[in-house]
C-alpha cells in the first residue's frame, strides 16, 4: 500500500492512492458494468498517467477522484493550460462532510509535490454546488467548454454526452 496523502477532519479521514482492493470494493458498492470506470482509472495510475485518490473514513471508502497529469481530456482546454494537471471525477459520499475538500487538497498537494504551479478542474454548468466549493477553495473560472464523453449502458448501447462546463484553475504558488 502507498503511504497516506493526508489525514483530514473528524472520523479519521484518510486520503491515499487507490489500490486494486479499492477497485473491487468500489465496483461492489457502485458497479460500473462494461464501462469499468474504476479499473480504467487504476490502470492509468499504474501506468503513471494519473494519481487515483480515494478517501477512507473509519475503514470505509468515502470518495474518490483522479489527478490526470497530462491535463484536461478536452484538447482545446489542455492547449490553453499546458502543464496544468486536472482533478477529475470527484465523488464524495455523503456530500457535505468535507470529503470532497480533503480529496481536492490532497490532489493539490500531489500536483505541487510533482512541481506543477497550477491545477485545474472542470465543473458542469448544472452543478452550482460544486462550483461554489471550488470557488471557496481558491479556484477561478477560466474557460467555458463542452465536456464530451460516452458510456455504454447495460443493454450495450453507446450514449454520447455533451456537458457544458467551465474549466477552473488554482495557482498553487499563491
Amino acid at each position: 500500500m502507498l503511504p497516506a496523502l493526508g489525514l483530514y477532519g473528524a472520523g479519521m479521514l484518510l486520503v491515499r492512492e487507490c489500490t486494486a482492493e479499492d477497485v473491487v470494493a468500489l465496483e461492489q458498492a457502485m458497479p460500473t458494468g462494461v464501462n469499468d470506470r474504476y479499473g480504467k482509472a487504476f490502470r492509468r495510475q499504474q501506468a503513471g498517467g494519473s494519481s487515483y485518490l480515494v478517501a477512507v473514513r473509519d475503514g470505509v471508502l468515502a470518495g474518490f477522484g483522479e489527478v490526470l497529469w497530462d491535463g484536461c481530456r478536452m484538447a482545446d482546454v489542455r492547449s490553453q493550460y499546458p502543464n496544468c494537471p486536472e482533478f477529475n471525477g470527484l465523488s464524495a459520499f455523503p456530500a457535505g462532510q468535507g470529503i470532497g475538500t480533503a480529496l481536492i487538497r490532497a490532489a493539490e498537494a500531489r500536483a505541487e509535490n510533482q512541481g506543477f504551479r497550477m491545477i485545474g478542474l472542470g465543473v458542469a454548468e448544472d452543478n452550482p454546488n460544486a462550483a461554489r466549493l471550488y470557488l471557496r477553495l481558491g479556484y477561478q473560472a477560466r474557460t467555458r467548454y463542452v465536456d464530451s464523453w460516452s458510456y455504454v449502458d447495460d443493454a450495450g448501447t453507446k450514449h454520447d454526452v455533451d456537458d457544458p462546463a467551465t474549466f477552473m484553475v488554482k495557482d498553487l504558488t499563491a
